[in-house]
């Protein structure tokens, strides 16, 4: 069976036209515009990594206050909807791997990442936290953002293995069917996470959505 990253990979690439209608979701549409008014505020004159951007849906609003953008994302065809909608002069788009960032890219003061962490297998979610520790400067403002799992909102959950992960099987217009990579972490589990690698955490919990903040450590 192919990996939980390669299965995450084929799916984004086969769901790239299709990808922004999960926020079109009625329920969720306040507490979208709230983030999509509060990352700017975040972001504000910061020269920004961000990792899975899929689509731009994000980077759109980050970019409107940020000093720059270099956005990685592992599909070339959600990266090229991206570059179709946010202003070039201030993102840099680049098909790349969430575990070997770009760090020549840099310097960075601040990262994001975006529906991101839940795709993370168990086992390689303090590896990518590490990884992007170092693809940033000491110091640096981290934001992650994610799903809650909400009855009737997701879709259900249909496998877990046994280091604990969560699976969603996924239906796409083309009809073809996807075991989909779909972890829930607990406000417990991000803290702990975290520890040693950030400090100032800070957990936000909304309906629909987590955020989670925090300053990498001093080197």
């Amino acid at each position: 069976m192919p990996t939980p990253e390669l299965q995450m990979q084929t799916y984004y690439a086969a769901r790239a036209r299709e990808y922004d209608r999960v926020y079109e979701k009625l329920e969720r549409q306040d507490e979208i515009r709230s983030l999509q008014a509060w990352l700017p505020q975040v972001f504000r004159n910061s020269r920004v990594l961000e990792v899975a951007c899929g689509t731009g849906f994000w980077t759109q609003h980050i970019a409107q206050t940020a000093h720059s953008i270099v956005a990685v994302d592992s599909a070339p065809e959600t990266i090229a909807i991206a570059e179709s909608r946010v202003r070039a002069d201030k993102v840099s788009f680049l098909v790349g791997d969430a575990y070997r960032l770009p760090l020549q890219s840099g310097p960075f003061n601040a990262a994001f990442a975006g529906f991101w962490l839940s795709h993370v297998p168990k086992k390689r979610q303090r590896e990518f936290l590490q990884g992007l520790s170092a693809a940033v400067e000491p110091g640096a403002s981290v934001v992650l953002i994610d799903n809650l799992y909400v009855e009737g909102s997701n879709l259900p959950i249909t496998e877990r293995d046994q280091d604990g992960n969560t699976f969603q099987t996924r239906r796409l217009e083309d009809g073809s069917m996807h075991r989909v990579l779909k972890n829930f972490p607990s406000e417990t589990e991000l803290l702990e996470l975290a520890n040693g690698i950030g400090r100032q955490l800070r957990h936000t919990r909304f309906n629909y959505f987590w955020a989670f903040q925090y300053v990498t450590a001093e080197s």
